[in-house]
């Protein structure tokens, strides 16, 4: 095997705290944008960020322009990423550490994915989706719910495989 491999892979100083966070929102706001691909390929599109910005901003969802919605679907990620980089300083603390790449705690970090992605789809679906109400929830629920499991799993996918990645960067 490659030392340097090894080296990033068993390497025992842990990422400081404050680069946890950081390289979360950004893998936060990175896994936002790639959720805009598959988003776009659904049968309602951008619905549910629609729903969202729409509650946010206290408008009618039909109200809500394309930006608006970028903006708020986007910054939503980076909130997602801070706080997955919150769990992972969290469980990183509390937990044994069994495998690290880069100085990343691997099952904190696989546990904050899990956590985050969960999270994500559950407020949506079950807090966002029935305060946006009116015709989309009552025709539209089960489905838009659907592509939002969909999109926080692409969410979730992300942020599993590029903060392991960056880590192994930072890690040099």
């Amino acid at each position: 095997m490659d030392s340097s491999l090894t080296t990033a892979v068993t390497a025992t100083d842990p990422l400081p705290w404050e680069v946890v966070i950081a390289v979360g929102a950004l893998a936060g706001l990175v896994a936002a944008v790639v959720m805009d691909w598959p988003m776009s390929r659904q049968p309602d599109g951008f619905i549910p960020a629609a729903i969202a910005a729409a509650v946010v901003s206290r408008q009618p969802v039909e109200a809500v322009s394309m930006p608006e919605l970028m903006i708020v679907h986007h910054f939503a990620g980076l909130l997602a990423g801070v706080l997955y980089g919150l769990l992972v300083v969290g469980f990183s603390a509390r937990l044994p550490e069994l495998l690290a790449v880069g100085g990343l705690d691997i099952v904190a970090h696989l546990l904050a994915v899990s956590l985050v992605g969960g999270f994500i789809y559950s407020f949506f679906a079950h807090f966002v989706l029935p305060r946006a109400g009116g015709r989309s929830y009552e025709e539209q629920a089960t489905a838009i719910r659907g592509q939002w499991l969909r999109s926080s799993l692409v969410f979730g996918a992300t942020l599993a495989v590029s903060v392991p990645l960056v880590a192994l960067s930072l890690a040099g």
